[in-house]
């Protein structure tokens, strides 16, 4: 936006400290015309001693004492105006100094350098408060920008698998003839179903960070109960069994999102588990005014370092990894936006004897607003 030029904010306050104190001292002289000169006579008046006094004489005019007071205000005056634009000039520099630093730092912010922090140093004020929250705003924004360009590394990465062993499989149907074209096209399926799979989940994991749902109330057990019976051929093709225990958890936000959460969770718990006879866990329930949603199973004993990178979009622990239902490592990033979106947290705890326990608490309503 272009704008006409102006005075600087210290100019300005300059001129607002100078003119607040020539105020001032006009006020007092004014007060000293009022309050003191007014008992003058106009007229000379001849002082006579009495036998208690010392001498006599001829007593002050107004007249006479406006001819000295006048020329002495003026440059009482005078000095004020330069003491205020001098001293005015220096304390609006004082105050203004910090700006210095955060216009240092939204210029090395616009060149996407977000490593910058202003630190103002100093007891707590305005200005103090202010820094502070430009720091934190500039650290969520260059985590947000860095998790963004991983993001952005790891998709490609991923996406570019599949398109290049279809290039080689296509190569390799046009220089062979004799090979079987079957396996050729059965893999080309297989391998473009994953494409599409990895895709819809990059479309769903932006949905759900846009954050952009009308919330309605939604009852967490009805979803774990979807989720597993959904998901219960899959358990027993692997030989999982499922644990159930629904209580009624009432909350608010998108169902759909929250079932794909919830159908995430239960996946993940079964793909990645004992090869035989393992077991999952799921339970909903209300705690401490919160609405609560417990995946566990069990599995290999997993280190607190892997689990703290679950949620990132592409992670998987090659312990973890299966030949089938591996999934394109999404699962867990999206129950993370999903959850953030909702307000909720999410929590990822090995368990002692293998396998992992995952915890989502979102905001329960409050009963007493109920009907």
């Amino acid at each position: 936006m272009e704008r006409a030029p102006g005075l600087s904010v210290r100019l300005k306050l300059t001129l607002s400290y100078a003119g607040f104190l020539m105020v001032a001292g006009v006020l007092l002289l004014a007060a000293v015309w009022l309050f003191l000169l007014r008992y003058v006579p106009d007229r000379a008046m001849l002082y006579v001693p009495d036998s208690r006094s010392l001498n006599g004489g001829v007593f002050p005019v107004r007249s006479r004492l406006l001819q000295v007071f006048a020329p002495r205000a003026a440059e009482v005056l005078a000095i004020l105006l330069v003491f205020g634009l001098v001293g005015g000039w220096i304390l609006a520099g004082r105050m203004l100094a910090p700006l210095t630093r955060f216009a240092e730092a939204t210029r090395l912010a616009t060149t996407r350098s977000l490593s910058h922090r202003i630190r103002l140093p100093g007891r707590n004020d305005e200005f103090r408060e202010l820094a502070d929250a430009f720091d934190a705003m500039l650290a969520r924004l260059e985590a947000h920008v860095a998790g963004q360009q991983r993001f952005a590394a790891n998709a490609s990465h991923e996406l570019r698998t599949p398109l290049a062993i279809s290039q080689a499989l296509l190569d390799l149907a046009r220089t062979d003839p004799t090979h079987d074209t079957g396996e050729i096209f059965h893999r080309l399926r297989a391998v473009n179903t994953r494409a599409i799979d990895l895709t819809e989940a990059l479309l769903l994991l932006s949905r759900a960070d846009q954050t952009s749902f009308t919330p309605e109330p939604v009852d967490l057990s009805l979803l774990a109960e979807e989720a597993t019976e959904t998901l219960l051929p899959l358990a027993e093709k692997r030989g999982v069994t499922i644990a159930t225990s629904a209580d009624p958890t009432p909350t608010t936000g998108s169902q759909a999102l929250l079932l794909q959460l919830t159908t995430n969770l239960v996946h993940n718990a079964i793909v990645h588990n004992l090869p035989d006879r393992g077991t999952v866990w799921v339970s909903t329930g209300v705690r401490f005014g919160r609405a609560v949603l417990t995946v566990e199973n069990t599995g290999e004993r997993l280190t607190p370092q892997l689990v703290s990178t679950l949620t990132e979009p592409f992670s998987r622990g090659t312990e973890r990894v299966r030949t089938d239902h591996a999934g394109v490592g999404l699962g867990l990033a999206i129950v993370k936006t999903i959850t953030l979106a909702h307000d909720g947290t999410l929590t990822l705890t090995p368990r002692p004897a293998g396998g992992l326990r995952i915890t989502v608490e979102l905001p329960a309503p409050d009963p007493r607003t109920d009907g």
